[in-house]
């Protein structure tokens, strides 16, 4: 289901994808694995955002990638990650860890808690050439960083301590408590996407909730508030 505007579009997170198996579950919001829907294959340089829950003690064994841009931010819990790079890492909630896959790269991501339930966004973006050199980055930014504000946490160039990606676009993360308030312009020449990754805040004086997104697709002023506690991510696009 959405709602439509002069620019944007409104993507109800109920309507997403849906996997569940015994240790993973697993919402897509574009078409991935065996959700498949023409009008979701993804928008602009953005091509996935799996809302993942993991089981204590489960995960993804070693597969591989190639050519795309991929993205794990960690909402709670952790998760260990292992690649044909030697890359050994934990990666806890605040930071930013971005994987280039380019020509190809084997990986494996577990939740090691015995315990304690792993959930993530993985996010695709797909890169501005093919045949890149595989290599990894992993960042922490504290939450006094990102909240009541936004900050910048993946950007083509690195700036402002980002980690780097292959693609024009800039992602944003932002954590709000009740009564913060935080403004975006996209500019005409540019598009953006607002995923709501945990609680509830106004868009535009919509009410959106965890699993929701937001397609912008002209010039567009964001004001985005919660009256309790949320965090979302802001892709602006080239």
């Amino acid at each position: 289901m959405t709602q439509n505007t002069i620019n944007y579009v409104i993507h109800d997170g109920n309507f997403r994808g849906h996997n569940h198996i015994d240790w993973l579950n697993s919402y897509h919001t574009f078409s991935f694995s065996s959700f498949y829907d023409p009008n979701r294959m993804g928008f602009r340089s953005l091509r996935v955002i799996n809302d993942d829950r993991i089981a204590a003690g489960a995960g993804f064994p070693t597969h591989g990638h190639k050519d795309m841009e991929i993205l794990t931010y960690v909402l709670s819990g952790a998760v260990e990650h292992k690649d044909s790079l030697g890359t050994g890492s934990v990666i806890l909630p605040g930071e930013a860890q971005v994987m280039s896959a380019g020509t190809g790269i084997m990986h494996s991501e577990f939740n090691p808690s015995q315990t304690e339930e792993l959930h993530l966004l993985q996010i695709w973006i797909l890169p501005n050439q093919q045949g890149l050199k595989p290599r990894y980055e992993q960042k922490a930014f504290p939450r006094s960083e990102k909240q009541g504000k936004l900050r910048l946490i993946a950007a083509e160039d690195g700036r402002d301590g980002a980690v780097t990606i292959y693609q024009d676009v800039s992602l944003y993360a932002g954590i709000l408590a009740q009564g913060d308030v935080v403004n975006y312009h996209v500019q005409n020449h540019r598009y953006a996407w607002l995923q709501i990754a945990k609680g509830e805040v106004i868009f535009n004086n919509h009410e959106l909730k965890a699993g929701d997104g937001v397609e912008i697709t002209g010039e567009e002023k964001l004001t985005i508030s919660s009256n309790s506690n949320a965090e979302i991510l802001l892709f602006d696009l080239g």
